[in-house]
């Protein structure tokens, strides 16, 4: 297939398995300041970068915003990194979604290259792909996290990076996969060909419909069929 070249995913809640545990993590950075923010207030912030996300939980919940510093967002930020390798590193329940693996090697078997971006730091996104092995293993070709560019979701910095690194000019020989407004929001920066929303994370058909992805999947099995599709 020469059309499309690359197809950048989003990690946890696309091709990694989220149980709620990122969510978890915020509330309990942010309890630890004495915010209590409920999980449904996170969930929405989920694809941001995480410095972003909690300024925008702060902005909500803190009534001094003379507090609301980098520092101050830093502090509760490395919490929520120290959180995230705690858990990461240790759980038996780090596993790929259903079909990820499978889509991966569909995508191989094309000669379209496969991207991972994410609002995680690069710090907890190195071990969810050094425990899954995608890099090694050569299941993926690129992994860009948040800090690693100059803006995180939904700027399309990530995606741009990833094709310098492929040596891609067009990004409409690009298909940007995600579970949240920002993974849309991100491809439709970026001129990919399509950006498509996927059920399988933090946001709902309905939840993702108002941002108006090309497509919106309940499985990455679904994928092949739209790619075989393109004319």
């Amino acid at each position: 297939m020469d059309f499309i070249e690359l197809v950048v995913f989003d990690i946890a809640g696309t091709t990694v398995k989220d149980n709620g545990e990122i969510a978890f993590a915020f509330q309990d950075a942010m309890r630890e300041k004495k915010y209590e923010v409920p999980v449904e207030k996170i969930y929405p912030l989920m694809g941001y970068k995480k410095t972003e996300a909690i300024k925008i939980m702060l902005d909500e919940y803190e009534p001094d915003k003379k507090l609301i510093t980098e520092e101050y967002i830093d502090a509760i930020h490395k919490r929520f990194i120290k959180l995230m390798i705690d858990y990461y590193s240790a759980t038996k329940e780090l596993e790929a979604l259903p079909f990820a693996e499978e889509i991966f090697e569909y995508l191989r078997n094309q000669n379209i290259k496969i991207g991972l971006d994410t609002g995680f730091y690069n710090n907890i996104t190195d071990i969810i792909i050094t425990r899954l092995g995608w890099l090694k293993n050569g299941k993926v070709d690129y992994v860009v996290s948040s800090n690693q560019v100059p803006a995180g979701r939904p700027h399309p910095y990530m995606i741009q990076k990833m094709m310098q690194q492929a040596g891609i000019t067009d990004p409409q020989k690009v298909i940007k996969v995600g579970d949240t407004e920002v993974d849309i929001n991100e491809g439709k920066n970026a001129g990919c060909l399509y950006s498509i929303g996927v059920t399988t994370g933090a946001f709902s058909r309905g939840q993702l419909a108002p941002y108006k992805p090309d497509f919106i999947i309940d499985s990455l099995q679904e994928l092949s069929s739209i790619i075989q599709n393109i004319a």
